[in-house]
């Protein structure tokens, strides 16, 4: 919101300078984002008329000016503006004047004495480009300083508002929370109702009754839209960044901008029979004011008139009925649209407006008849015409529900104990009716602030209103207590390490993600935003994968060939809470270890990935048991299991996903139930023993189908107490083999605590393992 200083302190003027005032605007939520001089400076130039205007004899581009200063002599001046002409006002820089990068001095142009210049909108720094002089209106006072006339001694000052506060989308908003702010007297702008002097109305009919809540209509005929639109609006909308366009349309942009409510002009005579506000048909189409053709579907609400839709409801008007040069009665609007038919709509279509950016945040509803007078009024003072009756109509206004505002819980809020009548004096000085009920504060909301709803949203009002930075700060005064530690837990940290030990590093995506992303790699049921932020933003994830790939092809794009990341992050099977899980996941790329010439060069594969998470779930037991998976290559997919129960899954990506998103060759990924990873077993006391381990080494011949752990399962399970250690360290295919058959060899050392075991013990140890895997899986000793 970009507004004038000068228009502020017309309505509200507090003993404070630019600066003091910029810095009260940030300290009570409204952010001043800059504060720039209305024009850059400049001294010695008066109001001046041309009188006549004559040819320079030797120089067929330039003009010879008699000039009324105002000073009471008349000055030559030589002038080559192809829009000089005798009779107009425009300003003049007398010699001794200083311009931004110019001073003016008496000179001789081609012969001819020149005492002064005549200027242009650029040489006086006020446009970047012009093409002649600045022509002023025919009432400019002659003689008047030029910085004066034209309100350049002035700060413009821009606010980055938050969303919340809609209500300081005007100047009268912003002055209303000023004239709080530092207790000085408001002067709101005065709107006195205009007499019809027709009866003429056009028939409304609100068929979107909970869209639009309210509706005002309003005929003026005998409009002259022609006539100029004055100065002092002019240069008020060119303050607050808004071009002139016309004086019905500045009207309307005026308004919007002192009184926050925006309005729409129609050419009465392009309307086709009633106004109908209801939401868009199948198929109906709408050329814009910008030119641009809008398709519009079942949730666009539009004004229509019998033809079809002549304005996008609170966005922006259409061609057809646009006010031009022939324009002679108006049809003029000001309505009070709901926040949720407007939002988003403007950025389905690739613009916004000004309208719309209100219209969203919520505007006043008990200030759209006033903003009609106010309108009314001014175009009948500028344009001419008659005023037909206000036509008004209303539906259910929102409700302002009444909040409670306990008087002991602000200092334990803010830390700082104001007492009840201090309060009450804040909610007053913000306009808010209050009432006593013993040590409650009952507000009532007003109809332009649509943010407080709740009892902190009342307690931030008090902070605003006192200053944030008056408010001292106090020690924490807290028990403290020994927080509960779960041996059965690991803490999220303790994971997180685990991984970056392993040259991981970790990212936080967003959880909104791209539709695309979702159909790829997730469900198509995913949870749809009913208000995103971007198209490409507009589902709730239910995997990780999509934001991984993203910062994989991110980082591919910037030249890293070695890429290891994760995610720990909720995944949105549903909306309630249990339907959230926390998941991990992770994606690697590139080079199995940093370039270097003691190790061959090689890609990651599935089984360093697959050693990464053992290593992350240490002391737990992943299993890790080849599956298929949509996202995943077949053959080169496994599924995480814990206990016998599936966590996740990992493996090589699918070609397909490969093609797609451009990638050199598959990264390797996996995805975890994160909250079993956290889960460990409380660790047990086992005696370390004194006496030798027994080693026995064990050769199993199976079939090529049968997993080594599979068989690994098995021996575990057999293996008696005295076993201390099971493990596979050959794998042997070929010679002396058959075919279709492989040999595992395993690892089994045994140690008893109480005694040194003998080879006879050892021996049955070993014959118990052999026959337990014969018996379950057909395995054989190797001969």
């Amino acid at each position: 919101m970009k507004f004038s200083e000068q228009w502020l302190r017309s309505l509200v003027n507090p003993p404070l300078d630019t600066d003091a005032l910029a810095h009260v605007l940030t300290m009570a939520g409204l952010e001043v984002d800059g504060v720039t001089p209305a024009s850059a400076k400049f001294s010695g130039v008066l109001v001046a008329q041309v009188l006549d205007v004559a040819s320079h004899p030797t120089a067929d581009r330039l003009r010879i000016c008699r000039v009324d200063t105002g000073t009471g002599t008349l000055r030559t001046i030589v002038c080559g503006a192809p829009n000089v002409e005798a009779g107009r006002k425009v300003p003049c820089a007398l010699p001794g004047a200083k311009l931004p990068g110019k001073d003016v001095h008496e000179a001789s142009i081609r012969g001819v004495a020149s005492s002064g210049m005549l200027c242009s909108a650029q040489e006086l720094g006020l446009n970047e480009e012009s093409s002649g002089l600045l022509l002023l209106p025919a009432d400019a006072p002659v003689g008047a300083d030029f910085r004066v006339y034209y309100e350049l001694d002035d700060c413009l000052i821009t606010l980055k508002l938050t969303s919340n506060r809609g209500d300081c989308l005007s100047v009268s908003g912003i002055a209303r929370d000023v004239a709080a702010l530092t207790a000085t007297p408001l002067h709101p702008v005065e709107v006195n109702p205009v007499a019809a002097c027709l009866p003429d109305t056009v028939s409304v009919r609100v068929e979107a009754a909970d869209a639009c809540r309210r509706y005002c209509g309003r005929v003026i005929r005998g409009v002259n839209v022609g006539a100029t639109t004055p100065l002092w609006i002019a240069r008020r909308l060119e303050k607050s960044g808004v071009r002139s366009i016309s004086a019905v349309v500045d009207v309307t942009n005026y308004v919007m901008l002192e009184l926050g409510q925006p309005l729409h002009a129609f050419d009465l005579a392009k309307l086709g029979g009633g106004i109908h506000v209801r939401f868009a048909r199948p198929g109906e189409r709408l050329r814009c004011l910008n030119e641009q053709d809008a398709v519009l579907s079942p949730d666009y609400l539009v004004i229509a008139d019998d033809a079809g839709p002549v304005a996008l409801a609170g966005i922006m008007g259409g061609a057809r009925t646009a006010v031009g040069a022939e324009t002679v009665d108006l049809f003029l609007e000001s309505a009070f649209f709901d926040p949720s038919a407007v939002a988003g709509r403007s950025r389905k279509l690739g613009f916004a407006t000004d309208s719309s950016h209100r219209f969203e945040r919520g505007v006043d509803f008990e200030i759209t008849a006033r903003a009609m007078e106010r309108a009314t009024a001014l175009v009948v003072e500028f344009c001419g015409g008659k005023p037909g009756p206000v036509t008004d109509l209303t539906t259910q206004l929102p409700a302002r529900a009444p909040v409670r505002l306990r008087n002991a819980r602000v200092p334990k809020l803010l830390g700082l104990d104001l007492g009840a009548d201090a309060i009450a004096a804040i909610f007053d000085r913000l306009a808010m009716p209050i009432r006593r009920d013993g040590d409650i504060i009952v507000v009532t909301p007003p109809s332009y602030r649509f943010d407080i709803a709740i009892e902190e949203d009342l307690i931030e009002e008090v902070a605003r209103v006192h200053g944030y930075d008056r408010i001292e700060p106090r020690p924490v005064a807290s028990n403290s207590a020994m927080l509960p530690f779960s041996e059965t837990l690991r803490s999220v940290r303790e994971l997180r390490l685990a991984l970056t030990l392993r040259d991981y590093q970790e990212i936080v995506t967003y959880a909104f993600v791209d539709p695309a992303w979702e159909t790829d790699f997730g469900t198509a049921s995913a949870v749809r935003l009913a208000n995103p932020i971007a198209a490409q933003m507009s589902v709730m994830r239910t995997t990780l994968l999509g934001g991984l790939l993203d910062r994989l092809r991110f980082n591919l794009n910037r030249r890293q060939g070695r890429i290891r990341l994760f995610e720990v992050g909720s995944v949105f099977l549903g909306t309630s809470d249990e339907q959230q899980p926390l998941r991990l996941g992770g994606i690697a790329f590139g080079a199995a270890l940093p370039e270097q010439w003691g190790v061959a060069a090689r890609n990651v594969d599935f089984f360093d990935v697959k050693a990464d998470l053992e290593a992350a779930g240490y002391p737990l037991v992943l299993a890790f048991e080849a599956a298929p998976y949509p996202t995943l290559h077949p053959g080169r997919s496994a599924q995480i299991a814990l206990d016998g129960r599936p966590v996740g899954w990992m493996g090589e990506l699918h070609p397909r996903w490969q093609q797609k998103y451009e990638l050199p060759f598959a990264p390797i990924v996996f995805e975890v139930d994160f909250h079993r990873l956290q889960q460990v077993r409380v660790p047990s006391f086992r005696e370390i023993s004194r006496f030798p381990q027994v080693r026995r080494d064990v050769a199993l011949v199976v079939d090529e189908k049968i997993t080594a752990r599979s068989l690994l399962d098995c021996l575990e399970h057999a293996a008696p107490e005295a076993v201390a250690e099971v493990s596979l360290f050959d794998v042997y295919r070929g010679k002396g083999l058959e075919t279709g058959k492989k040999s595992l060899a395993f690892k089994v050392l045994l140690q008893d605590t109480q005694r040194t075991l003998t080879d006879e013990e050892a021996d049955a140890v070993v014959a118990r393992l052999v026959a337990a895997a014969e018996q379950e899986h057909g395995a054989s000793l190797r001969k």
